[in-house]
């Protein structure tokens, strides 16, 4: 089950998955401080909570019992950034972010979701 995965990695923190999507969150964060302040509570708010939930879930999974709840949080973690990418395209089409920035944040979350994807996949297979 996952403790095979456990065996060679110390902690979630050691999963690439983990570490882009982190980084990816980081970037939210420090992005969205340039949008408008009416959209604190609107896309702002929708946007950190979107990001902040596909490494919180990476990391609650890995730390579940089993593989079957640990497979369920990544899919969570997947949703997410499918969520998030409808934000950033929001987020480039009312201008509230550059049309190259907003296609480097979607390029992350492509990335990120592939990674999810493959581990979703690997942890099916055992």
């Amino acid at each position: 089950m996952v403790n095979c995965e456990r065996t060679i990695l110390k902690s979630h923190k050691d999963l690439t998955a983990y570490q882009k999507a982190y980084q990816l969150c980081l970037e939210i964060y420090r992005v969205t401080k340039e949008f408008p302040r009416d959209e604190l509570y609107g896309m702002i708010s929708q946007m950190k909570r979107a990001a902040v939930s596909i490494p919180s879930n990476i990391a609650e999974g890995y730390n579940r019992k089993n593989r079957k709840e640990y497979v369920q949080f990544l899919r969570i973690a997947l949703g997410s950034c499918a969520e998030l990418e409808t934000h950033v395209s929001l987020s480039i089409d009312l201008k509230f972010v550059s049309r190259a920035k907003g296609e480097e944040l979607k390029g992350e979350l492509s990335g990120v979701g592939q990674l999810l994807a493959r581990l979703i996949s690997s942890l099916e297979k055992l």
